[in-house]
């Protein structure tokens, strides 16, 4: 995992690696981190880049919610929202993710979504409540 986000360059700050279970099918759990990194790329740039390092780590496209040595997102972006047929940023699950928020809340708690303007902090609580019994 840190050889990936090595490979990243430009990484201003990293999460620590942390254990998720698997959403969908896949029977084995997930290594988890987040970087925040410093680009002039444009975000579909960004993206190719992004789908370089995972073709070099081993990632061959496969089966959507399979088993994968590498799966690398642009969940934010300074610029706020960007959306294309092949990219939309924020990421469109992230808010539902404690994988994602808890990690990020590590790094950038005080950083803001730009569609709900809640901060990764309370994005990540949010996730994190139980909900309440009928």
């Amino acid at each position: 995992m840190r050889a990936a986000i090595d490979a990243l360059g430009g990484v201003v700050a990293a999460s620590p690696i942390v254990a998720s279970a698997p959403l969908g099918p896949s029977i084995r759990r997930f290594a988890n981190a987040v970087a925040l990194i410093e680009s002039d790329e444009a975000p579909l740039d960004l993206l190719a880049r992004l789908k370089a390092i995972e073709a070099r780590f081993g990632r061959r496209r496969g089966q959507r919610w399979g088993a994968r040595v590498i799966d690398l997102d642009i969940i934010l972006w300074s610029g706020g929202s960007w959306a294309r047929p092949a990219l939309i940023v924020p990421h469109i699950a992230f808010r539902e993710r404690g994988f994602v928020l808890g990690p990020l809340a590590m790094i950038v708690p005080g950083w803001r979504d730009p569609v709900t303007n809640r901060t990764i902090r309370q994005l990540a609580h949010a996730v994190d409540r139980r909900a309440p019994r009928p």
